[in-house]
């Protein structure tokens, strides 16, 4: 009787402990939603396979680095990335997980996904309110035989703080001194024009739902929601559709070799085939955070840059070259002391 009491207490207590290291080993993080799609399928994943779960909050890049500044997540993410001295400052290291591209989209009676083409200039007099009508000029003048509606034009934008937002209008503003000098660049700026929604999410579905309107989304949730993209007039000069070639086409020109915490923006690349607006998303990670635990963390992102790389694609994203990879981790082992 007693033999067996104390072989069951050691049992229990072998399961309490085997659950608590499981508990242990599940991950915090929050930020912005363009990485959602993918980080989600990432996680779904990295569960079957290590048994850890990710618990990710797409609250968008701002609440992203003030959840990890915090410290209440394990990690952030961003889309905007963040300059060395606030980074030392709040004691984080960054370093980009994949690439995400930003297509503007509309809902038109008439106007299928592609029929429409846009430049950066007429881009930001529409979002600067300037132009109000679907067939204004400048509209006909890049699509003379499209069915272009007397409609107003119903400006849709984010919401919330958003990493979107900032490479959106950061490439606004490189295509138009107006908006550089009235507007500028952030993850939230004060918008002339238009209606809020929050996340990518909020964003598609004020367009899906309101004829006339023009948003900007992560391509990831432009094609899955059936939204009207537009092709874009690039930097050279040329029209562009939003496709994995011409993301990679804008995505090659990312060199982290020579700047200081991976730091780049890369909206508006050169190269005749570059889609004008892409970016790096980053995850945020705390110098200050025990080494086992950021370790834990590492390992999901690892899985993310290597094991996951296939399913980024299969969704649009960019994953990133070996070379770009093997960068990435030696700076966990630099900056982190976490890697391998």
């Amino acid at each position: 009787m007693k033999k067996g009491l104390k072989i069951g207490l050691a049992s229990l207590a072998s399961a309490l402990l085997m659950a608590g290291a499981a508990m242990a080993a599940n991950l915090n993080g929050a930020g912005g939603t363009a990485i959602y799609p993918v980080l989600s399928l990432w996680a779904q994943k990295y569960q079957q396979k290590s048994g850890s779960a990710v618990n990710y909050q797409a609250i968008g890049s701002g609440g992203g680095i003030a959840q990890i500044k915090a410290k209440t997540v394990d990690f952030g993410n961003s889309d905007k990335p963040l300059k060395h001295d606030e980074l030392a400052a709040a004691h984080l290291v960054q370093f980009p997980e994949v690439i995400i591209t930003i297509v503007p989209v509309v809902h038109l009676p008439g106007i299928a996904a592609g029929q429409l083409v846009i430049d950066g200039p007429t881009l930001a007099n529409i979002y600067l309110g300037k132009i109000t009508k679907w067939n204004d000029p400048a509209i006909k003048r890049l699509n003379p035989h499209a069915p272009l509606p007397n409609m107003a034009i119903i400006v849709v934008h984010r919401s919330d703080g958003s990493g979107t937002t900032f490479n959106f209008t950061d490439y606004l503003g490189k295509v138009s001194p107006e908006w550089k000098s009235s507007v500028g660049s952030d993850t939230a700026v004060s918008w002339p024009a238009g209606i809020g929604g929050k996340g990518n999410a909020g964003v598609a579905a004020n367009v899906a739902q309101t004829a006339g309107s023009i948003g900007y989304v992560e391509y990831a949730y432009a094609k899955p929601n059936g939204l009207t993209y537009m092709d874009m007039i690039n930097r050279e000069g040329k029209r562009v559709k939003p496709t994995m070639e011409t993301f990679q086409s804008a995505a090659a020109n990312a060199d982290f070799t020579k700047v200081q915490d991976f730091y780049l923006v890369l909206t508006d690349q050169p190269g005749a085939n570059s889609w004008p607006i892409v970016a790096a998303t980053y995850m945020l990670m705390r110098n200050d955070y025990p080494v086992d635990q950021n370790r834990s963390v590492l390992k999901f992102l690892d899985f993310g840059l290597r094991d996951g790389a296939a399913d980024a694609t299969k969704l649009d994203y960019v994953p990133f070259p070996e070379a770009v990879v093997k960068q990435i981790e030696a700076s966990w082992t630099t900056n982190l002391h976490a890697w391998p």
